[in-house]
């Protein structure tokens, strides 16, 4: 499955939605993906899973990249 992460860099920064950033992770579920990232320190806001539709949507972006972790 693949996810849409929502995060902001650090523990310390607060959500502010100009400053949130989003990458795309390749898991199991939820839980593998807050394990993936939990050596990274980022304040994580939301994780969303993907369906085809969004996902053939977020592909059009050319901001779109799947993260290997």
């Amino acid at each position: 499955m693949i996810f849409k992460v929502y995060y902001q860099d650090t523990m310390e920064e607060y959500p502010i939605r100009e400053r949130t950033k989003s990458l795309f992770l390749e898991a199991d579920s939820v839980r593998d993906v807050r394990q993936k990232l939990v050596d990274h320190g980022y304040n994580i806001e939301y994780i969303q899973q993907m369906d085809e539709i969004h996902l053939a949507y977020e592909q059009q972006s050319a901001d779109f990249e799947l993260e290997s972790l």
